[in-house]
């Protein structure tokens, strides 16, 4: 998940936070491994631990003496600054984002070009740079960190209405129309999303597992039928940039507006990857249908069977597996074992 996997995606019913924005890897960044002391540490004391990192980010974008709070404790940390002069903002430090710097200025080089959605906007540092590091002791390395502009409203979380998720489906649709434009600067990639695991080492079949050996089998089965549908849908189409995490925890509703944050996610994949990942974190088939209701409002959907999309949805949750077995969030590692055995659960009985 971005800004945002909070509970959601974890849930039995499938929905998402709001920064594991779905769903997130957990990479190394600066190929450092995070002390296991960090990931020891409660919710409370690893935003804590931010605060020198949080102050070096703010001091590089001259902000004076700002001041900022914890809104967001997830796969990354969000942070709302208010500078002297009254100016909002967020600031994303990348805890545990796998986001490399070519795929931070691409990411950032995106959201500046959108002018069909709203979005909050990236912020030049004292430098002249997009991206900013502190250093974090209890994780002993350097974290990148982004400030955009602040966004009013509130976001619909796990209730959203019809009405919101029809806008949600219509920004999908327009970002989608708009991405195939997109001009990166030099040095600037998005990752590939035609690896199954969007990048992310996979730890749930490979050595050192903590899945049984029946479990292994089953996913591996899942997997295998989930990568024979994500060869015939890249055979058929063009891949272009696409949000990856743009469900009702990654939008904000202010005034019957909606805007589309949280872009960590974003790589170069399907328009029907995009969907997807959507329609696995809402709950019911009306919901569903507002949201391609929006969509269909804007441009014709996508080319897909049924029997695809239900593929493409089942990969998010074996995504969200992989990364409840590596994260440092303590409360998403207590997701763990039920998450699992339910995976396993709905795995079988498709089989069956």
């Amino acid at each position: 998940m971005g800004s945002g996997f909070k509970s959601q995606g974890v849930h039995e019913t499938p929905k998402t936070s709001h920064e594991f924005g779905g769903f997130h890897f957990n990479w190394q960044i600066n190929n450092v491994s995070k002390p296991e002391s960090f990931a020891d540490l409660t919710s409370e004391q690893q935003i804590e631990s931010l605060s020198n990192c949080v102050a070096e980010v703010l001091a590089s974008y001259g902000l004076g003496e700002a001041a900022y709070e914890s809104i967001n404790h997830d796969y990354n940390s969000t942070f709302k600054v208010i500078a002297p002069n009254g100016r909002v903002f967020a600031l994303r430090v990348n805890v545990n984002s796998p986001r490399s710097a070519a795929n931070l200025l691409a990411e950032v080089a995106w959201v500046s070009q959108i002018e069909s959605v709203p979005v909050p906007k990236p912020q030049l540092n004292l430098a002249g740079e997009y991206t900013s590091q502190g250093w974090h002791e209890a994780s002993g390395r350097y974290l990148s960190a982004v400030l955009y502009t602040w966004l009013d409203g509130v976001e619909p979380g796990d209730e959203p209405s019809l009405e919101q998720l029809r806008a949600a489906g219509a920004a999908m649709a327009k970002l989608h129309l708009e991405s195939k434009k997109l001009q990166l600067p030099a040095g600037a990639e998005l990752p590939d999303l035609s690896d199954f695991f969007w990048g992310s080492e996979d730890l749930l079949l490979s050595q050192g597992s903590v899945l049984s050996d029946e479990e292994q089998r089953l996913v591996a089965i899942a997997k295998q039928r989930i990568e024979a549908t994500l060869a015939e849908l890249w055979a058929q189409a063009e891949p272009q940039a696409i949000h990856g995490d743009l469900h009702p925890w990654n939008v904000m509703w202010n005034n019957g507006e909606l805007a589309v944050f949280d872009f960590d996610d974003s790589g170069m994949g399907l328009p029907v990857q995009d969907l997807a990942t959507a329609l696995y974190y809402l709950d019911t088939e009306e919901q569903n249908q507002a949201f391609l209701e929006g969509y269909k409002s804007i441009r014709k959907l996508p080319t897909y069977t049924e029997g695809q999309l239900a593929d493409l949805m089942f990969q998010r949750r074996l995504l969200l597996l992989n990364y409840l077995c590596e994260t440092s969030n303590p409360e998403h590692r207590a997701m763990l074992a039920d998450y699992l055995s339910e995976t396993i659960r709905r795995i079988a009985a498709s089989l069956e």
